[in-house]
């Protein structure tokens, strides 16, 4: 089936898209909801130069809308119906894991839009799926954290001595909880890797954010 994915420049986004291309469906066009001022991802704080740059790795088209968190779900919808005619789309991609209400969303906006939610990741171990990702190719740095981690982790790579320094402070592996957020660099999807370098440091309402700059 031919389906957008739900593209948050993370590593669960990546892995999923990753899991359904090669289960033999195809990936079209990404979709990512930017902040209400447009120069930055919703979610993870990503700058929308990055996302690009990161689409244009995988050579697909890259879909933005601009929303608060109240016009989230209303803006969701309506553009996955613009995509779902322009793409002729069958089904939709998400990256969750096993946080129920999550997965319930995901399907209601699907079926909104008269798509298939698929999560292919779907309850699966979180740790064994961190380092499914590395040994599968997949490189992405922390890009945001709350302060159990704190700033020293912004910019750190997902790897298996990540996984043991999280394991010692009781944080997820995986990060579903809303530990840290991730931005991938390179992965088997893309024709080459980034060049990201963290620039400088932020906090925002007790979370951290790195400064990113491309090249």
């Amino acid at each position: 089936m031919s389906f957008l994915c739900s593209w948050s420049g993370g590593k669960d986004s990546c892995y999923a898209m990753h899991i359904a291309a090669k289960q033999g469906h195809e990936p079209v066009v990404l979709l990512n909801v930017l902040n209400e001022y447009g120069d930055r991802s919703r979610s993870h704080g990503i700058p929308k130069e990055i996302l690009e740059a990161q689409a244009s790795a995988m050579k697909l088209p890259i879909y933005f809308f601009e929303s608060t968190w109240t016009d989230y779900e209303r803006l969701y919808i309506e553009n996955l119906k613009v995509l779902t005619g322009t793409y002729n789309l069958k089904s939709a991609v998400f990256g969750d894991i096993d946080i129920q209400s999550h997965r319930d969303w995901e399907e209601k906006v699907s079926n909104a839009a008269g798509l298939k939610a698929m999560l292919p990741i779907w309850q699966q171990s979180r740790k064994q799926l961190v380092l499914d990702m590395i040994d599968h190719g997949i490189e992405a740095l922390i890009v945001s954290c709350n302060n159990t981690l704190g700033s020293d982790f912004l910019g750190r790579n997902i790897d298996r001595q990540l996984i043991k320094d999280l394991e010692v402070l009781g944080v997820d592996a995986c990060g579903e909880n809303g530990e840290y957020h991730t931005l991938v660099v390179n992965a088997p999807l893309f024709r080459e890797r980034l060049d990201v370098r963290v620039v400088g440091k932020e906090i925002s309402s007790n979370y951290n954010f790195a400064r990113l700059r491309l090249g």
